[in-house]
């Protein structure tokens, strides 16, 4: 059975750190017009969810480099729910690596606008991927303002 909340204590500014670098790479691909920047987007994605968040690539960048320095203040995450949000990242970030091979280049770009907005959404703190998790798995979906939310 599949446990709803798993909670996973890193350094605060190693997950702002990650969050930022990832929308950071996304932005720059499209503006370089560069795939395999998407493309190394998307393994970050892939072992960030295949090893989970406490020891996703760029967190344990982050933790023995910079937080060496700036020591940072612990935040506790759900690990289940980023680890959601890094498949659907990947998901989102090979479908435009598709977009990219199979339709018109152009086309392939504008994918990558709308996973680079996406993206931006997540590293200014709302991740649409955790919250659709936390709402379908622990029924907290707040669809009206008029229920408390």
């Amino acid at each position: 059975m599949m446990t709803k909340y798993k909670p996973v204590e890193i350094p605060n500014a190693a997950f702002i750190f990650c969050r930022y670098s990832i929308t950071i790479l996304i932005w720059l691909s499209l503006i370089l017009k560069s795939i395999w920047l998407l493309e190394f987007v998307s393994l970050i994605l892939i072992f960030s969810a295949i090893l989970k968040v406490g020891k996703a690539p760029m967190i344990m960048l982050y933790k023995y480099t910079f937080n060496k320095i700036f020591k940072s203040d612990d935040v506790i995450l759900n690990e289940n729910a980023i680890r959601f949000a890094h498949i659907i990242g990947t998901i989102f970030s090979l479908i435009c690596i598709a977009a990219i091979y199979i339709f018109n280049n152009n086309i392939g770009w504008y994918f990558v606008a709308g996973f680079g907005v996406l993206k931006t959404i997540s590293a200014l703190g709302f991740c649409p991927a955790s919250k659709l998790y936390e709402c379908t798995l622990n029924g907290q979906c707040c669809v009206r303002k008029k229920n408390g939310c």
